[in-house]
Formats: structure tokens, C-alpha cells, sequence
């Protein structure tokens, strides 16, 4: 079955412990929304079932300067997209596997963005410096950028994997750990460029 999904986020549901769950997929147009079906906290697809996402944009985190993924540095790349803050446990705890992935595979045409989310600024650039993390990130305290891309993203942390056409492959409403994340960063790596949409 085609898989879409969509989901309406409130900024209390960004903070909330649980995953959203829903009964079935439906088409919302020609962009790709999300839930969580079934609560399944990792959710794969197929590359006939992706579709486009909404564009996100904002400030970066350090710089201040304006950050999107329409960016050339994102163009015809793969990206993993990390929702993160420095308050959340798991988040701490992922961060070395994060940063491990994207070293791997940054020179094999694979970008990273975080989305800092619900966090004091200063406290997250702290993060960010303590971790040594080397991609960037968008600094979304209200959720705004989140609430555009329309992931199920009422779990922090959350990470979705998108193709070189910025379609979600996968989707992981947990925290990852290095072999998990490398796995599907590896499948997307391996796909034509090509691919038709």
C-alpha cells in the first residue's frame, strides 16, 4: 500500500513523551506528510512511495544567518534531518552516533541538518561546541520550520532520512544509534541519482 501520511502538530504535542499513531496512509496533495502508523517508531519507504517535503528554513543555530534546505550545500545531496535539544536525554546520548555518521558519509554526497527545537540558544550552541558536532542546525524554539516539514515529530529526538530528491526514505521516532542510522544512510548512498520520483 502507498504510504503518506499526514499530521497536524501543536507546539504541546512537540514536548509530548509519546508517539502519535494513526489507522491508515492517505495522499495530501503533491507533498509528503507524515504520522506514526501503528506507533512504529522507524518507518521505511519504498522509493515508487516518496514524495517531496515542504521546504524548511530559519536561522542557524551559531551563525544567526539564514539556513534552508533549499541551500546549493543541500542540492542534489541526501540529508539526514536530526530534531534535537539539549534537554533531552536521548538526544545527549546520540550525538556521538550522529556526528560518526555524517563523517562517514559527508564525502559521499550525504549533508546533515538539525532542527534545535524548544531550547535556550545558549545552552544549544553549548551543545553543539561540547559535542563537537560539524553540521548545522536551525534554531526552531516555537517549532515553526517543524510544523511546516509536517513529520511526526511529537517525539524528540527524531530523525528522517531523505533522499537525493529530499523525499523521507526513512523515518525514526527514537533515538539512533551509528549502526541503524549508517544502515539507512547506506541505502540512499546506494540508490541511482537518478531515480525516478
Amino acid at each position: 500500500m502507498k504510504v503518506v501520511f499526514a499530521l497536524f502538530i501543536s507546539i504541546a504535542a512537540f514536548i509530548a513523551a509519546g508517539c502519535s499513531t494513526g489507522d491508515d496512509a492517505v495522499s495530501q496533495g503533491d507533498t509528503f506528510q507524515f504520522v506514526s502508523p501503528g506507533g512504529k517508531t522507524v518507518i521505511t519507504y519504498d522509493p515508487a512511495d516518496r514524495k517531496q517535503i515542504a521546504t524548511i528554513s530559519g536561522e542557524d543555530l551559531v551563525t544567526g544567518k539564514p539556513l534552508s534546505l533549499d541551500d546549493p550545500r543541500f542540492a542534489d545531496k541526501a540529508v539526514v534531518i536530526n530534531v534535537w535539544g539539549s534537554w533531552c536525554a536521548p538526544c545527549r546520548g546520540e550525538s556521538a552516533a550522529l556526528e560518526e555518521v555524517y563523517e562517514k558519509y559527508k564525502s559521499q554526497g550525504v549533508e546533515f541538518l538539525g532542527i534545535n527545537l524548544r531550547d535556550d540558544r545558549q545552552s544549544a550552541q553549548d551543545f553543539v561546541t561540547d559535542r563537537n558536532v560539524g553540521f548545522p542546525s536551525l534554531y526552531d524554539f516555537p517549532g515553526a520550520s517543524l510544523a511546516a516539514l509536517t513529520t511526526p515529530t511529537s517525539v524528540v529526538p527524531t530523525t528522517i532520512v531523505l533522499d537525493r530528491q529530499h523525499r523521507p526514505a526513512a523515518v525514526f521516532l527514537q533515538a539512533v544509534d551509528a549502526q541503524m542510522l549508517g544502515d539507512a544512510v547506506a541505502k540512499v548512498v546506494a540508490e541511482s541519482p537518478q531515480a525516478a520520483p
